[in-house]
Parts: structure tokens; C-alpha cells; sequence
């Protein structure tokens, strides 16, 4: 875990390096292990994904893990690897402003040097003008080069917009001048909209694979995405995994799953490193 705040501005330092490069993946945790894996494979950092751990918990996304507990994910998350940590604090878990800011400062008190944050709770939108007071509240509560602020819009999943695309500009412009570093699109599914967004978006562009769309991350990059996520899907790539296992295992009881597996003490290596 980053214990200083000389080595949390390094790694946040390190983190929005990332995104003026070439373009870079980030993998999204669920819980220390799957972080430790991840962090193993040699991705340069890790995000967490409020999906997946809702998920690992037997409970569906959508709000129903309280901060605290999502809280205490991130924290073990952050102790268990030594790269930068992003975490998704859905909608700042707070109604107001000044509790995003509170939100954001216990993300940082648990080691994260980076969240996502969310224009909308309860399936309705913030105006711009709130969205923008809140990525604001986030920027005071974790000044400029402490933390990276990756504001999300969902514009694309849940406005009604005639426009969804000039609304997109108007709110990333909006979230940029408040403080965010990158801004956050999901659910666009063309390769011609996403690289009209990353033109015109006055920062850079975060794009989820794997949802919405099946664009490879290259593809993405040569778009001009800078930062390609994955939100819930490796989660659920590992949930196929395991009830398929279980409908082998209950309809004909053989091993078929086991292919491939990693053995026991490569595991165990890996929890170790």
C-alpha cells in the first residue's frame, strides 16, 4: 500500500503519465487476488470495479454495496499490489457536492490515486451545472497531481438526448474546466463516434471494452483512446467460468473445466509475489 504522500503522488504522477501515451489497457479488480493476478500479468496499473465486487459479494450492481464496504475493497485492493490503484466510486456514494468530497478523501485515506465518478444516480442524470460542482468537490478534496479524477457521463446509456453527442461535449468541456483529468464515455458503439469524441473532448478519453462495443484495445487507440477499460467483464468472464464448471460437474461429472487451470502451487506463487 502507498503509505506516503510522496509515494501517492508518484503513483498518481505514474497514472496520468499513462494517459499521454500511446494508450494503455486497464484492467479492472474485484478483490486482492484477482488484483494480484492482474498486477502479475504486467499491466502498469489497476482498476477496481464497483460491478465485480457487488458481484463477489452475491449481490446485484447498481448501489447496493454501501462505501464502507466498498471502501475496504479498494483498500485491500491497493494493499495487495504495488501499482497505482483507480477506484470506482460509482456516484461519489453522496446526494451532495461536499459528500463526494468526503467520498474522494476516503478513497485516498485507503491508497487509491485515481476514481471514476459518475454523472448520475438512481437511473437519472445530474444536470451539468451539478456534475460539474461535484467533479469540483472531488477536485478540492484531492488536489492536481495527488489524484486522478476520471469523471464518467452516460449520456450514451441513460440520457434521452436528441444530441447525445453534443451533450457528451458539453458535459466533458463542463467536467475538464471543474477538475478532471480524463473523462469517462460508456455505451458508444461505432468507431466513427468515438473518434469524433476523442477529437473534440478537451482531454483524454476513456472508453469501456467489452460492454457496449467488441472494438479491440488497438482499434481503440487508433481512434485516439487514450485509456481502455473493462468495467465488469473480466468479473464475469470468471462467474462463465465457474457455472460452467458447476453444470459440468452436476450434469455428467467430469473434469472437462480443470483444462488448462492453473496448478495449486502456481497459484499459491502467485499470491505470494
Amino acid at each position: 500500500m502507498t503509505t506516503s504522500p510522496a509515494s501517492r503522488a508518484a503513483q498518481a504522477a505514474a497514472l496520468l503519465d499513462l494517459h499521454a501515451g500511446p494508450g494503455f489497457v486497464l484492467p479492472n479488480a474485484w478483490d486482492a487476488g484477482s488484483a494480484r493476478i492482474l498486477a502479475g500479468c504486467g499491466f502498469p496499473a489497476i482498476a477496481t470495479t464497483s460491478a465485480g465486487v457487488a458481484w463477489s459479494l452475491g449481490v446485484p450492481d447498481g448501489g447496493l454495496v454501501s462505501r464502507d464496504v466498498m471502501l475496504s475493497h479498494i483498500a485491500a485492493i491497493v494493499a495487495a499490489v504495488p501499482v497505482p490503484v483507480t477506484a470506482d466510486l460509482e456516484a461519489g456514494y453522496s446526494s451532495s457536492a461536499s459528500g463526494v468530497a468526503t467520498t474522494v478523501g476516503l478513497a485516498v485515506d485507503a491508497g487509491a490515486v485515481g476514481a471514476n465518478l459518475e454523472d448520475i444516480a438512481d437511473g437519472s442524470l445530474f444536470s451539468v451545472s451539478d456534475g460539474a460542482e461535484r467533479i469540483a468537490a472531488a477536485r478540492s478534496a484531492a488536489p492536481a497531481g495527488t489524484f486522478v479524477i476520471n469523471a464518467r457521463t452516460d449520456t450514451y446509456f441513460a440520457g434521452a438526448f436528441s444530441d447525445p453527442f453534443a451533450e457528451t461535449i458539453t458535459r466533458a468541456v463542463a467536467y475538464v474546466e471543474a477538475g478532471a483529468d480524463c473523462i469517462f464515455v460508456p455505451g458508444v458503439r461505432d468507431a466513427d463516434t468515438i473518434r469524433r469524441l476523442a477529437a473534440e473532448i478537451p482531454a483524454p478519453l476513456n472508453i469501456v471494452a467489452g460492454l457496449a462495443n467488441t472494438i479491440s484495445a488497438p482499434d481503440l487507440f487508433a481512434l485516439g483512446v487514450a485509456r481502455v477499460s473493462l468495467g465488469g467483464s473480466i468479473t464475469r468472464a470468471v462467474f462463465a467460468l465457474l457455472e460452467r464448471a458447476g453444470a459440468e460437474l452436476l450434469t455428467t461429472g467430469t473434469l472437462g473445466f480443470l483444462d488448462g487451470a492453473i496448478s495449486y502451487a502456481e497459484l499459491q506463487e502467485r499470491m505470494r509475489s
